[in-house]
C-alpha cells in the first residue's frame, strides 16, 4: 500500500502544471541565454551593437521573414512543409509591380499583392488535401511554376516605378520613434497567432494532428479543411511579405526573396517546433527570429562574408535538430535511474 501510495505521489509530481512547463520552456530558456551570451560576444567585439538606433535598424532585415515563420509553424506544426514560400513572394512581387507600373494606386496594389499570394497559398492546400500528395512533392512543384512565371515575364527586367508613399510599409518609423513599421507588425501578428496555437480550438487541433492525423480524423477534427487553411494562410503572409519587401527596396526583380524557403524554416526549427509536428510554441520562433537576425546583424558589423553567415546559420539548423533530441535523451536517463 506504500508503494501504491509512493508511486501515486511521484506520478503526481511529474505530471504537475510545473514540470509541464519547465519541459514546454526548457528549449526557450536555452535559445534566450544563447542570445544573451551572443549579444555579451558582439557587444564585446564592436561599440556599434548595442546603439539602440542600430538594434532597431536591424529589425529590417529579418522582420519578413520571422513574419513568414509564424504560419510555417501551423504548416510544420501539422507533419507538413512548404518551400514555395520565396517564389509565391515573387510572383506576388511581380504583380504588384506590373500593376504598379501602370499606375495602380496603394490599395489596389497592396490588396493584389495580398490577393496573388493567397490564392497561391490556396492552390497549394487544395492540391496536397484533393491530391492526397506530400507537401514536399507539391509545393516544390509549385515553386518552380511559381517562379517560373515571374522570371518568364520578367526576365531581367526590374520594376522599380511606384506610386509616392508606397515606402512607407518596409520603411517607416512608429510617429517619431525609431521603432520601425515592419517590426511593430510582426509583433502584432505573432501575438495574434500566439493566441491562435495556444488558446483556441484551431490551435489544439493543430497539436492533435501533428501527433496523429489518423486520431484526430477519428476523434472528429477535419484534417484536410485545417491544412488547406494552413497553407492558404501561408499565402496570406507571403503575400503581405511581398509588399513589405517590395516596398522596403522599391524594386522588384525575378530573383527577389531567393532562398528564403530555407532560412524561414530554419526559423521555426530553431525556435522548437518539432520537425515531425505536434509540438511547439510561437514564442519560441520569436526568440529564434531574434537570435538569427541579431547574430546576422553582428557579424555584418564585423564585415564576415555571405558564406560564413550561411555556415554559422547551417550550424545552428543542426544544434536545433539534435539539441531536443539530447535533452530527451537525458530526461529518459534521469527517469531510468530513478527506477
Amino acid at each position: 500500500m506504500a508503494e501504491v501510495e509512493l508511486v501515486s505521489k511521484k506520478r503526481l509530481i511529474n505530471e504537475s502544471p510545473l514540470k509541464k512547463m519547465v519541459v514546454r520552456y526548457r528549449w526557450e530558456l536555452f535559445l534566450v541565454g544563447i542570445f544573451i551570451l551572443v549579444s555579451i560576444l558582439f557587444s564585446n567585439l564592436t561599440p556599434y551593437y548595442l546603439d539602440s538606433f542600430n538594434l532597431m535598424n536591424a529589425t529590417f532585415q529579418f522582420s519578413e521573414k520571422a513574419i513568414l515563420a509564424l504560419p510555417m509553424v501551423f504548416i510544420i506544426m501539422c507533419g507538413d512543409i512548404d518551400i514555395s514560400v520565396s517564389s509565391m513572394i515573387a510572383l506576388s512581387a511581380f504583380a504588384m509591380g506590373t500593376a504598379a507600373e501602370k499606375g495602380a494606386s496603394i490599395p489596389q496594389i497592396v490588396l493584389l499583392g495580398i490577393a496573388v499570394g493567397t490564392i497561391c497559398g490556396f492552390l497549394n492546400g487544395m492540391c496536397i488535401t484533393l491530391l492526397n500528395m506530400p507537401s514536399i512533392a507539391v509545393t516544390l512543384a509549385t515553386s518552380s511554376i511559381f517562379r517560373g512565371i515571374a522570371k518568364g515575364i520578367l526576365t531581367e527586367h526590374a520594376c522599380t516605378t511606384y506610386p509616392k508613399g508606397f515606402g512607407f510599409f518596409g520603411q517607416s518609423f512608429i510617429g517619431n520613434s525609431i521603432i520601425p513599421f515592419e517590426f511593430v507588425l510582426y509583433l502584432a501578428i505573432a501575438l495574434i497567432f500566439a493566441f491562435v496555437l495556444h488558446r483556441t480550438i484551431y490551435g489544439r487541433h493543430l497539436y492533435a494532428i501533428g501527433n496523429s492525423a489518423e486520431a484526430a480524423l477519428f476523434s472528429g477534427v477535419n484534417v484536410k479543411k485545417v491544412k488547406v487553411i494552413n497553407f492558404t494562410l501561408m499565402g496570406f503572409m507571403s503575400g503581405l511579405a511581398a509588399v513589405l519587401l517590395a516596398s522596403r527596396i522599391l524594386s522588384v526583380r525575378s530573383n527577389i526573396a531567393d532562398g528564403w524557403d530555407m532560412e524561414v524554416i530554419m526559423l521555426v526549427v530553431l525556435g522548437g517546433v518539432s520537425i515531425t509536428g505536434g509540438s511547439g510554441t510561437i514564442g519560441g520562433v520569436i526568440i529564434s527570429s531574434l537570435l538569427v537576425g541579431y547574430m546576422k546583424f553582428g557579424m555584418g558589423l564585423l564585415k564576415f562574408s555571405g558564406t560564413t553567415m550561411t555556415i554559422v546559420t547551417g550550424g545552428l539548423l543542426i544544434i536545433a535538430v539534435l539539441m531536443p533530441q539530447l535533452f530527451d535523451y537525458l530526461e529518459f536517463r534521469k527517469s531510468q535511474k530513478k527506477k
